[in-house]
């Protein structure tokens, strides 16, 4: 089963990875648009999103699993 990454730019948009790669698949406006991507483009994947939450020592630092 494969996996994709959704993390949020400096820019704010959303970036769709993939495991190990070094650009993103796709760009997209909103977390839900990214999210809605990634179920229409790879149905069977495994979705991680990049926490909201801002920790005090490391930023973003954990992903919540989607699906």
């Amino acid at each position: 089963m494969s996996e994709l990454y959704i993390e949020k730019r400096e820019s704010g948009d959303y970036a769709i990875h993939r495991p190990g790669s070094e650009r993103a698949s796709s760009l997209r406006r909103t977390r839900e648009e990214a999210i809605n991507w990634c179920r229409d483009h790879m149905p069977g994947a495994t979705i991680f999103v990049e926490r909201k939450k801002q920790t005090l020592v490391g930023g973003r630092d954990r992903w919540k699993r989607v699906n």
